[in-house]
């Protein structure tokens, strides 16, 4: 904030606001946000060569319907010029920034790379600052996804003006997963209409996104799977059940070829 004043970010504000997450996420499809980090706190660093645009645009080529950027750099190795540079190589998906977001400041600054969504956790911020922070992204048309854990989570997401809810099945304290929180937070929303369900960690098969659908989430957050995969190309398309054995056959060959 000290080297970009908050008037001189404004300025540098686009008019396009980029591709629209809301219309991403809710297709009539399995909608995977696939993820770019280069570190986790819970696995360590990725054996990840490959840049962020490449790792784009085999996201792009082979089925996501939006991408999560990591942009915190301490914990996860990542960088907020990632989006732009994503952005200026004419990748069409919409950007979901994701990092510890607690200013306004860094809502438009999501908009300025060109970031249609950002990432917001329950449990790192009061009820009033989650009401603020939503409120600033629907000034600058950008969709707030907020992260939930538990049912108080949950609570002060629904009563803070959350559309977008994202269960994640890692414990942030004990770093475990259990798929069954999706589940289980699921149910406190059956019947109540107008929220767009992302179950977020963990999801390594088709068969649960099948499951997960069924229990109502429109999209899925995937990324140790696919970060930690030699060409996560593939292996998204193999989550999504898009990979037949034969297909498998040709491109080890070719990656021995090679």
């Amino acid at each position: 904030m000290s080297k970009v004043p908050l008037p001189e970010l404004l300025k540098s504000q686009a008019r396009d606001p980029g591709p629209s997450f809301r219309a991403a996420v809710t297709r009539t499809d399995i909608n995977i946000i696939a993820e770019i980090k280069y570190r986790s706190p819970s696995r360590g660093s990725f054996p990840q060569p490959l840049l962020p645009q490449e790792i784009a645009r085999l996201y792009e080529e082979n089925g996501a319907a939006a991408i999560s950027v990591l942009t915190e750099k301490h914990f996860f190795e990542g960088d907020l010029k990632y989006i732009s540079t994503i952005r200026k190589q004419k990748i069409e998906l919409p950007l979901l920034r994701k990092d510890f977001i607690f200013d306004p400041y860094q809502v438009l600054e999501a908009r300025v790379h060109g970031a249609s969504a950002y990432l917001l956790i329950a449990s790192c911020l009061s009820q009033n600052q989650l009401k603020t922070l939503i409120r600033v992204g629907d000034d600058f048309e950008l969709e707030a996804l907020v992260e939930v854990h538990d049912p108080f989570d949950l609570e002060k997401a629904m009563e803070s003006g959350a559309r977008f809810i994202g269960i994640n099945n890692r414990d942030l304290k004990t770093f475990r997963v259990d798929i069954e929180t999706s589940f289980r937070l699921a149910r406190f929303l059956e019947g109540e209409p107008g929220f767009v369900l992302v179950s977020e960690s963990g999801i390594r098969y088709y068969q649960q996104l099948m499951e997960l659908r069924d229990a109502g989430f429109s999209a899925f957050l995937v990324g140790s799977l696919l970060m930690e995969s030699p060409n996560p190309g593939t292996s998204l398309r193999e989550l999504l059940g898009k990979t037949s054995g034969m297909e498998k056959k040709k491109e080890s060959g070719q990656d021995f070829q090679k």
